[in-house]
């Protein structure tokens, strides 16, 4: 009797170790358009601020684009997507759980979703990379208290905003001087046109005008102007802006992890998109002594937040 016994616990337990291990679907997924620094350190941020709201880390997924076309993991709770390439792949692939994109500008989303025929909505929302025309023009009053123009370039996709960033201009007593660049050919005409009437120069992301082929000639032109140039990136100012305004990839990723929390507790995610909570400010302090201006990035940063209400 205990031999048949101790025969049936052996073949039981063989059939337990047999037996395919189910796969348990993760909560959150992220796609990465690829393995570059600023998509790990982003991830690495999200992931923390996910265990620290207590998601395990264990079912948290992490891959890049590639990867998940060949692994196509069970569905999760919530996807969040780096870069405009895994938003637009996961935007044509993807139905049933929501998808929230990152590291991405708005115009870049806005394209994205034209191309899969879709709608910004709370089953495929983002965060925007670029600042909100509110936040730029509150700083450039900060920074800037006797300003009245400012001098912006419109490319192509921008441009489609230009009625936005006048309404908000406004609101802060300033006048926009545009022009228009839809041509190659047509950027510097524009930007002497600008440089010629306003007070600061105002760099709004747009690939057609400030890219890695034309934005060193833009800068040593605002320079020799003595035209103070608020770009959109610390790149930017590590090459001569005077000063920026931008998100960082830890800003991303905590934000990201915050709408991602809330999906899991039950919450949608903002239907329109949003733009980062958070920002950082950079200054140039070669170029601000250069043009006599005594700029601090902390200062700016302080009271630009108490104007927003942020912590």
């Amino acid at each position: 009797m205990l031999l048949r016994l101790w025969i049936m616990l052996i073949c039981a337990w063989q059939v337990c170790l047999a037996a395919p291990v189910t796969q348990t679907a993760p909560l959150v997924v992220i796609v990465s358009t690829d393995h570059s620094a600023a998509y790990i350190e982003t991830a690495q941020a999200l992931i923390q601020e996910l265990e620290r709201a207590g998601v395990a880390r264990y079912s948290v997924l992490q891959m890049a684009a590639s990867e998940w076309r060949d692994a196509r993991p069970q569905p999760p709770r919530v996807y969040v997507t780096l870069g405009a390439e895994a938003a637009d792949l996961l935007a044509r692939s993807v139905q049933g759980a929501p998808v929230l994109c990152a590291l991405l500008p708005r115009s870049s989303f806005e394209t994205m979703l034209l191309r899969n025929g879709r709608k910004a909505s709370s089953q495929l929302s983002a965060i925007f990379l670029d600042q909100p025309a509110q936040r730029q023009f509150r700083l450039i009053r900060l920074a800037f208290p006797a300003a009245r123009r400012v001098g912006v370039l419109w490319g192509p996709e921008a441009s489609k905003e230009s009625n936005v960033w006048r309404a908000q201009a406004q609101a802060e007593a300033l006048q926009l001087l545009e022009a228009d660049v839809s041509q190659d050919d047509q950027l510097f005409p524009a930007l002497k046109q600008v440089l010629d009437g306003t007070d600061l120069l105002l760099a709004v992301p747009s690939p057609q005008v400030y890219n890695n082929s034309t934005i060193q000639n833009i800068l040593l032109a605002s320079f020799r102007a003595r035209m103070p140039m608020m770009a959109f990136s610390p790149a930017y100012v590590r090459a001569g802006a005077l000063l920026a305004v931008y998100v960082t990839p830890v800003q991303v990723g905590v934000q990201a992890a915050q709408l991602a929390r809330a999906v899991l507790d039950g919450k949608a995610l903002p239907a329109t998109g949003a733009y980062s909570s958070d920002f950082q400010i950079s200054v140039n302090e070669h170029v601000a002594r250069s043009l006599g201006l005594s700029l601090d990035a902390q200062d700016l940063s302080r009271r630009l937040r108490h104007r927003e209400g942020l912590p």
